[in-house]
């Protein structure tokens, strides 16, 4: 019997099926001990990582049989992908389950952080609580915002129907456009990143991390947005540029950010946590129940059928 690894202790419904058909080692305790990968990586054919699990070439070449790495999620910046394909080794990921869940939250970042959801409720619960008054707290309206779009995928484009109910103007950038009939769909405008930039109220970033978008977001970027605008990002931390971002909002080049990711996770800056324009999430843009289970159950699936001959997976190289 194939033996299948899981890089942390997740839940067992998900992978139901594949227990039935392979030998699945999870980790007794939360994830494995080095001593533990060094017994089990030998064995495995088959191994689902989470982001947490960085599959290096170390990793790759402790684990001799493997043929499959069915990563547990849409990004997969934490398997060595380059040295994998060079080892004849194919990496899946996990594209649709995580793309509702991360626009839900999306969506909700950008409502607490504009309507100041959870800085209000943060300080009415303070002893001296919050003054009550017509002119007190007040937020910025979501409707009618112009709303920008980084990356115009498969969650940039949930997002973007959550917007419509808003009747948001939407803008997005990415390298290559859209087929016209999507965005007619989306009531989505094509726009140099630039113009973006200078133009959108609200900006939500939904790219990959590569050489290319690195620091996309810098003291440079930040210059060119409105001081009354907003930054939402739930992609990559390492997209910005942490340290301009604290400068931007120090300085009110911007008027908030919401942060589901950091550049140095899950260390997160002492500064960040004190802004009261800043509303921060742990990196749960998919972290439901029911998400959870069914990117089980992807990536369960690209394994099975990977080992029964199917060319119907989610294969990235």
């Amino acid at each position: 019997m194939k033996k299948v690894m899981i890089s942390h202790d997740l839940f067992r419904e998900g992978f139901r099926e594949l227990m039935e058909i392979f030998e699945v080692i999870f980790p007794e305790k939360r994830r494995f001990s080095a001593e533990e990968l060094k017994q089990v990586l030998p064995e495995i054919e088959a191994l689902i990582p989470t982001y947490a699990f960085k599959v290096t070439s170390e990793i790759i070449d402790a684990a001799p049989k493997l043929k499959i790495i069915a990563n547990y999620g849409t990004g997969y910046d934490n398997i060595d992908t380059e040295y994998a394909t060079k080892k004849g080794i194919i990496v899946t990921n996990v594209p649709d389950p995580v793309v509702i869940p991360t626009a839900e939250l999306t969506f909700g970042l950008i409502l607490s952080l504009t309507r100041r959801i959870c800085e209000c409720d943060r300080k009415l619960r303070l002893p001296d609580g919050l003054k009550l008054g017509l002119l007190e707290n007040l937020g910025t309206d979501v409707h009618g915002k112009t709303l920008g779009i980084v990356g115009l995928g498969k969650i940039g484009q949930a997002l973007a129907r959550y917007a419509l109910a808003s009747e948001m103007p939407i803008l997005y950038t990415q390298r290559h456009r859209l087929d016209i009939e999507i965005e007619k769909l989306l009531h989505a405008t094509y726009v140099p990143f630039d113009k973006l930039l200078k133009q959108s109220d609200i900006i939500s970033i939904h790219t990959p991390i590569t050489a290319e978008t690195y620091h996309l977001f810098s003291d440079k970027k930040f210059s060119m947005m409105k001081d009354t605008s907003f930054l939402i990002n739930t992609s990559r931390g390492a997209v910005i540029d942490e340290s301009a971002l604290i400068r931007a909002l120090q300085n009110k080049k911007i008027a908030g950010a919401g942060l589901d990711v950091f550049e140095h996770e899950p260390k997160i800056p002492r500064e960040l946590l004190e802004m009261d324009n800043v509303v921060l999430t742990p990196h749960s843009g998919t972290a439901t129940i029911d998400t959870r289970n069914a990117m089980s159950r992807r990536a369960s699936s690209n394994v099975i059928r990977f080992f029964e001959g199917r060319q119907d997976i989610d294969r990235v190289n």
